[in-house]
C-alpha cells in the first residue's frame, strides 16, 4: 500500500490548547481513517512543522485523510501551509 504523508506549517496555538495534544490529536485524525506509520514534530529555520506519515489506497483517499488531519489541527493552532505527498523509492512527491 502507498505510503503518504501530510506536513503542516503551524502558527500561533489557540488559547488554552496544550501544545502536547497537537501531534496526537493529528496522528488520531488520521488514524480514524487509516493506518499510521508515524508522525513528527520538527523546527526547520525557526518554523514549527508537523509530519504524519500514513497509509492509503490511492491519492483521492490519501487527499481526503490529508484533509481531515489538517482540518483537525487548524481546530488547535493556525496552520499556515500544508501539503500531501506521496512516497515513491526514497522521495516524496506532491500530489497532483
Amino acid at each position: 500500500m502507498p505510503s503518504y504523508r501530510v506536513r503542516m506549517v503551524v502558527g500561533m496555538m489557540r488559547a488554552g490548547v496544550d501544545p502536547a495534544t497537537v501531534l496526537p490529536a493529528a496522528a488520531d485524525a488520521a488514524r480514524e481513517h487509516t493506518t499510521v506509520e508515524a508522525s513528527d514534530v520538527e523546527v526547520v529555520r525557526a518554523v514549527p512543522r508537523l509530519t504524519v506519515r500514513y497509509e492509503a489506497l490511492d491519492d483521492l483517499t490519501a487527499s481526503t485523510v490529508g484533509r481531515a488531519v489538517v482540518d483537525r489541527v487548524q481546530e488547535l493552532v493556525d496552520v499556515e501551509a500544508s501539503r500531501v505527498t506521496r512516497r515513491y523509492g526514497a522521495r516524496w512527491y506532491p500530489l497532483r
